[in-house]
């Protein structure tokens, strides 16, 4: 995951990647974004990060074919309905709440300060129907 924009390389912070090659000699490592090859410097490698997990924030804009979302009550802070529909919206095909029903009947309760009309009710009944 690119961590930060970069103009010249025409690549920006969240956009997903993956490794296609390493090349020790030229200190070199490329990455493929949506086929477009990106080469990194060694020196440059603070730019990217794995990103077999990222956070709720990071994914903001982004897709993924499935989305796998803890949710627990020991993370009280995050218990905020606008991060659940959020993580929810990211996924096109499979998203799984993995957690306490508890926690994400306090997280899709809260009221939040600013009144937003989602269907995250809606589409978490009709997910435990399924």
């Amino acid at each position: 995951m690119q961590m930060v924009n970069d103009y010249e390389k025409n690549v920006f912070n969240g956009d997903v990647g993956r490794i296609r090659a390493i090349d020790p000699g030229e200190q070199e490592l490329t990455v493929a974004f949506d086929g477009r090859a990106v080469t990194y410097r060694f020196g440059e490698l603070d730019e990217i990060a794995l990103a077999y997990a990222a956070t709720i924030h990071k994914s903001q804009g982004s897709e993924y074919p499935a989305v796998v979302v803890p949710i627990h009550s020991q993370h009280y802070v995050m218990l905020q309905r606008n991060l659940i529909y959020t993580a929810v919206t990211r996924a096109r095909r499979l998203v799984v709440l993995v957690g306490a029903k508890e926690a994400i009947a306090l997280a899709t309760g809260r009221i939040p300060s600013r009144r937003r009309i989602t269907t995250l009710r809606e589409r978490l009944e009709g997910a435990a129907r399924a």
